[in-house]
């Protein structure tokens, strides 16, 4: 008898390992799921710019956006880097409405702060790619300004070629690091 016993004790192990693993599965399905946005890394957001997957979490099927108003996929503001042509300064014209939709949204919150950063591709000395950094985040923090944001909403900061998003020598991962990026 208790050689069966034996036996069968593995087996009721087994089975409750099984029972206890469906069960563990199941509660992470039923789970709320986690903003991504929250979490969102500078190259998920380089990707959500160049037209990559939208991000759905925060929306509901028969209403609105119920996350934060930053984040909307449907609103400019949820894309936060913008990308500048070799050398230059100036803010593309295609990327003019989404400066200004962060200038208006910064307007009408008075305690929301942003830090502007600036980047640039690997050519060029490192000083002069941290001063051509500061430029590009100066134009936005100008456009901002004109918005009607206020000066102690915003930060500046310069990274040079330090913190790429793209590894590469070629046009591409260049085309990709000249940014500015709109941290809040």
């Amino acid at each position: 008898m208790k050689l069966k016993m034996i036996k069968f004790i593995p087996l009721m192990l087994a089975a409750l390992l099984f029972v206890g693993c469906s069960t563990t599965e199941k509660k992470v399905e039923e789970a709320a799921p986690v903003s991504e946005a929250a979490g969102e890394t500078h190259k998920d957001m380089e990707r959500s710019t160049r037209g990559g997957e939208a991000s759905t979490s925060g929306a509901k099927a028969s209403s609105g956006w119920t996350g934060h108003p930053l984040d909307d996929p449907s609103k400019l503001t949820s894309t936060r880097v913008i990308h500048f042509d070799f050398d230059r300064s100036e803010i593309k014209p295609e990327y003019k409405a989404i400066v200004i939709a962060h200038g208006e949204y910064l307007a009408q919150h008075p305690s929301q702060t942003v830090v502007i950063e600036g980047h640039c591709d690997e050519r060029g000395t490192r000083e002069y790619n941290i001063a051509l950094g500061e430029r590009r985040a100066n134009a936005v923090k100008s456009l901002l300004l004109v918005q009607g944001a206020t000066p102690g909403q915003l930060t500046t900061i310069s990274y040079g070629e330090e913190q790429p998003v793209a590894m590469g020598s070629n046009e591409t991962a260049w085309a990709q690091n000249r940014r500015a990026v709109f941290a809040y």
